[in-house]
């Protein structure tokens, strides 16, 4: 099973300069809860954006067409392929979830089982959108509004849409 998961503002906005536009501690826990001890795949520049470091109990597909990339930790495998990438997911016993960036969002379209969206209201700076995306191959199963608080400033809300 092919997840894709992300957080986007009301725009489609989802990054600035390789990171993320705001700050959400109630997104970042969601996507905790979502991908621990699962695979995540992301390409090259979100991983560097991360400080090229594999996220704790998970494990890292970093898609990448520069053959000569390498990392050292064992729970990070670079891939050049999505077809590498694809054949991983169907072996594995556990969904994948792609976590971009844009680039990587966009070349797994075809292929998503499930999309997990969080949608943030506000209006923030960034440099990288989500690309455009055709919703009606899938449909909303679940929408739950997140809390504002004092560490979570901004409303939102976090979506589930299912393939048809």
């Amino acid at each position: 099973m092919l997840i894709a998961i992300w957080a986007q503002a009301e725009d489609g906005l989802i990054g600035q300069a390789g990171h993320l536009p705001w700050h959400l501690p109630a997104d970042l826990q969601y996507f905790k809860e979502q991908t621990l001890g699962k695979t995540i795949v992301m390409g090259r520049k979100s991983f560097e954006g991360m400080g090229s470091r594999a996220l704790p109990k998970r494990k890292t597909l970093l898609l990448t067409s520069d053959h000569s990339y390498q990392v050292t930790d064992a729970n990070v495998q670079v891939m050049h392929q999505i077809s590498e990438v694809l054949d991983y997911a169907k072996a594995a016993e556990t969904p994948v979830y792609i976590a971009g960036g844009a680039q990587v969002y966009k070349a797994f379209e075809p292929y998503y089982d499930v999309l997990l969206r969080t949608v943030i209201e506000g209006e923030f700076q960034g440099d990288t959108y989500f690309p455009d995306f055709d919703f009606s191959g899938y449909r909303l199963v679940e929408t739950r509004p997140g809390a504002v608080d004092e560490k979570n400033h901004y409303p939102h809300h976090f979506e589930m849409w299912q393939k048809r």
